[in-house]
């Protein structure tokens, strides 16, 4: 069986760039070949092949598989080291400040402190939700992840980085508690009371990305009730974030979404409350020192007092580390 390979080097990246040696890689990802049934191939001659032939090989993207000869012909076959390549690459800004790249569950809280600590640090962020954030860690595509994931023995997070990173040093920090529930038009003009009228004839629903806290919590939630999720109008409707669940109620291209308390507020929305929840930061124990403009800054006064304009946020255990 093949195997795929993950390219991390920017030179290798870069290479693969060329339409043309992509195209070569690809055939000999498919099966050997020689300079001249490459050259058939493409409509190209052998030596404009061997070109690129010789930079595939340096940059140890395919390698000599066999050399036939018949008579006094010699033919040199080349294969593929793989059979699929993953690319992946994080290209970040340069400058006199750290750059980290942030994925994970979307959180109203850290678009407040990425501006707090800019002049220190340059936050970049990538909504995925809880499940995805802590998948792009494991994989070197962050630096740091934002996890609200209830574990079926009723714990938050600890779990889930323990499955997922049984040989790393992690940290589990906690950024704050949050209020979440249904986030409804004002007035609650269609009387929505809990998760049970969701699947009633007529209401619109829209719903957060698989892999969501927010949406495995619905979902958990949803089986505990009997309510097949085919009977939401809506259910497939998905946004990535609080604040767009907030923004299509607002517009009423929906009638009900699973959000924030904080974000129904930033919109006049009403709001019914369903459950508290731990929101945590997850980061490796080598990223401490990278991300401690961050660290530093929940413990902070100041960041509790601009959090607790948050509607919907409680800071009591903010900055505490939980055991993994």
């Amino acid at each position: 069986m093949n195997n795929v390979e993950t390219l991390h080097a920017f030179e290798q990246i870069k290479l693969l760039s060329d339409a043309r040696r992509l195209q070569i890689l690809r055939l000999l990802m498919a099966s050997p070949a020689s300079l001249t049934q490459l050259a058939r191939t493409l409509g190209q001659s052998p030596a404009w092949v061997r070109h690129h032939i010789l930079a595939l090989e340096s940059a140890k993207l395919i390698e000599l598989s066999e050399v036939r000869i018949t008579g006094k012909v010699t033919e040199k076959f080349y294969r593929a080291k793989a059979g699929a390549f993953l690319l992946q690459e994080m290209i970040l800004p340069e400058g006199d400040k750290p750059a980290i790249v942030f994925s994970g569950s979307h959180d109203l809280a850290l678009e407040k402190i990425s501006a707090q600590i800019a002049d220190h640090l340059t936050l970049l962020t990538l909504p995925v939700g809880s499940l995805d954030g802590l998948v792009n860690l494991r994989q070197g595509l962050c630096q740091i992840s934002g996890a609200h994931l209830l574990d079926k023995t009723g714990e938050y997070n600890a779990p889930f980085v323990r499955h997922l990173f049984p040989d790393r040093a992690m940290d589990l920090v906690t950024l704050a508690y949050r209020t979440q529930g249904l986030v409804l038009a004002p007035g609650n003009p269609i009387g929505v009371r809990g998760i049970a009228d969701l699947a009633r004839a007529g209401l619109r629903f829209i719903n957060r990305n698989p892999g969501s806290g927010t949406r495995l919590w619905l979902d958990n939630e949803l089986e505990q009730l009997g309510i097949p999720s085919e009977t939401i109008d809506g259910y497939e409707h998905i946004v990535n974030t609080h604040t767009e669940c907030a923004r299509a109620i607002a517009s009423r291209e929906a009638d009900a979404a699973l959000g924030l308390q904080a974000s129904a507020l930033q919109y006049n929305l009403d709001f019914i409350p369903l459950f508290e929840e731990r929101y945590d930061l997850v980061l490796p124990r080598e990223q401490e020192n990278a991300l401690s403009p961050l660290l530093e800054h929940i413990q902070t006064v100041a960041f509790r007092r601009d959090l607790n304009v948050l509607t919907g946020y409680n800071t009591s255990h903010s900055g505490e580390q939980i055991p993994i």
